[in-house]
């Protein structure tokens, strides 16, 4: 059985063959919703943006010409359909607010080492919450999702050396405003 790229299969469902969409859902469903949640914290709300955005992938299969990457053209809806969502949710005067779960993960009980890994990784997602929408979203593309540098620059229409700058400052602010958390105490 012959193994179809991302390309040949978005082209295909372009071409009307539907069916051809559900492999693409296979493929990158899973990545999709990660990026969601590890913006949102919120795992319904991470699966309705994915589905959104496959129905954005049906909706505009008639633009998709084939000559760049697929993962490209699917982040470039992806990040569409979160601005979309931060602009709605602004608007109804919606937060995304993730304390109250970080009380409850403060509570589980995990031996010292472990417990401390645990301590860090909130502490790390509370100190990419504080950062902008840009910077969270570049380092949760290039960091999280492994989308190549090359890629992102395609996706917001720029160099690729820019986009390096861009990841460098925001893990730098990261880092500054980690430190600062935890210099704090911040109780996670």
């Amino acid at each position: 059985m012959e193994i179809l790229t991302d390309n040949a299969l978005m082209l295909q469902v372009k071409s009307g063959d539907l069916d051809k969409l559900s492999l693409l859902f296979k493929r990158y469903g899973k990545s999709l919703y990660g990026f969601y949640f590890r913006f949102t914290r919120n795992a319904e709300l991470s699966e309705d943006l994915v589905q959104d955005v496959f129905e954005r992938v049906l909706k505009y299969r008639h633009t998709f010409r084939g000559d760049g990457k697929f993962v490209t053209w699917l982040y470039h809806l992806a990040r569409n359909v979160l601005a979309d969502h931060i602009k709605k949710a602004k608007k109804a005067g919606i937060t995304t607010d993730i304390d109250g779960k970080q009380d409850v993960l403060a509570d589980l009980t995990v031996p010292g080492e472990a417990r401390q890994k645990e301590e860090h990784l909130l502490l790390m997602e509370r100190a990419l919450d504080q950062l902008s929408n840009d910077k969270k979203e570049l380092l949760l593309l290039s960091k999280l999702q492994g989308v190549k540098y090359k890629d992102i620059a395609e996706l917001r229409d720029c160099t690729e050396a820019n986009v390096k700058v861009r990841v460098f400052r925001a893990i730098n602010d990261l880092r500054e405003v980690f430190l600062k958390l935890q210099a704090k105490g911040i109780n996670i």
